[in-house]
């Protein structure tokens, strides 16, 4: 019997370590993977399954191991440089790195173009996601605060839109709460479309509280602001404004033919042309050009102002 117990004994030992052998063998084997991937919901064995539906290779052994180590969070995760040890590949589904999509709004840029672009990037929907700005958005245009956004993977046209927005809403009530002590959605309008105008027309930061002034001098005249940057609206961004077009413009961003402000915003607006709205600098000035430097000429009487058109500049 004690011999018997001894083989017995040296039996099991020599399995468990054929075993064990085969494990280390088994979670050193590579796994083939894309830099991200979409955990569903569910069990780890539904996890498993539906992995190896999408090609992934594992196996019912993988279950059982995940079920010692832990259990997998679902949604998009980044697993990085492929392949992978078996065994760290299971590691990054227990102790994943949420994946990210990264996209940035410059001041300027129109909602219809960048609401485009990033449709185009995120492989989203164009059409929804201008849905749902139109939605969630309390301004027809410069809703969305000029910034770099980090999103996670997989969010979905109406919640990226509800996340840009309410984060940029939140950045213009803490600007007009310093400011006002309020946050008027009506009164910002206004503030939105002036600082848009400036956005557009100003060569550089240093400018853009002097465009503000020729602004606030010709409204107070009553005269036309007759700018071109308020009819790169939309789709128009980033076409050359000509004499058809000015022509042609029926809506309120023609400046040329219409007086006052324009009844929305025209781009996306920065901190400083907000600032500029809010606090322009104190000229006379009501005309300016540009120059050969690529900054602007600014005169405070129409002959002066015809004078630099004469001259080119």
């Amino acid at each position: 019997m004690i011999i018997f117990l001894k083989r017995l004994w040296l039996w099991s030992e020599n399995i468990a370590i054929i075993v064990l052998i085969s494990l280390t063998f088994y979670i050193t084997i590579p796994i083939k993977s894309t830099s991200t991937i979409l955990l569903p919901k569910g069990s780890i064995g539904n996890i498993i399954s539906q992995l190896t539906k999408k090609g992934f290779a594992l196996s019912p052994i993988d279950r059982y191991i995940l079920k010692l180590m832990g259990k997998p969070k679902h949604g998009w995760i980044e697993i990085g440089k492929s392949p992978l040890n078996r065994i760290d590949f299971l590691y990054k589904l227990i102790n994943p790195r949420g994946a990210i999509d990264k996209i940035t709004l410059i001041p300027g840029e129109t909602m219809e173009i960048f609401l485009r672009d990033i449709a185009s990037d995120l492989n989203l929907n164009s059409d929804k996601l201008i849905r749902y700005y139109k939605e969630f958005s309390p301004y027809p245009e410069a809703g969305i605060y000029p910034d770099t956004y980090h999103l996670p993977k997989g969010i979905g046209e109406r919640n990226l839109i509800k996340f840009l927005v309410n984060q940029s809403d939140k950045k213009y009530k803490s600007i007009s709460d310093e400011i006002y002590q309020e946050y008027n959605q009506t009164k910002w309008l206004k503030i939105l479309i002036i600082a848009s105008i400036i956005q557009k027309e100003a060569a550089n930061n240093e400018e853009m509280p002097i465009v503000a002034s020729v602004i606030y001098n010709r409204l107070k005249k009553n005269m036309r602001l007759q700018m071109d940057g308020t009819l790169n609206y939309g789709i128009y961004s980033h076409i050359k404004v000509t004499p058809k077009r000015i022509r042609e413009d029926k809506t309120s961003f023609n400046t040329y033919k219409k007086r006052g402000l324009p009844h929305s915003p025209i781009g996306a607006v920065s901190l400083t042309a907000i600032n500029s709205a809010i606090n322009p600098a104190k000229t006379n000035y009501l005309y300016f050009m540009l120059n050969s430097k690529g900054t602007h000429n600014f005169t405070t009487t129409f002959r002066e102002h015809k004078k630099n058109v004469r001259r080119g500049y």
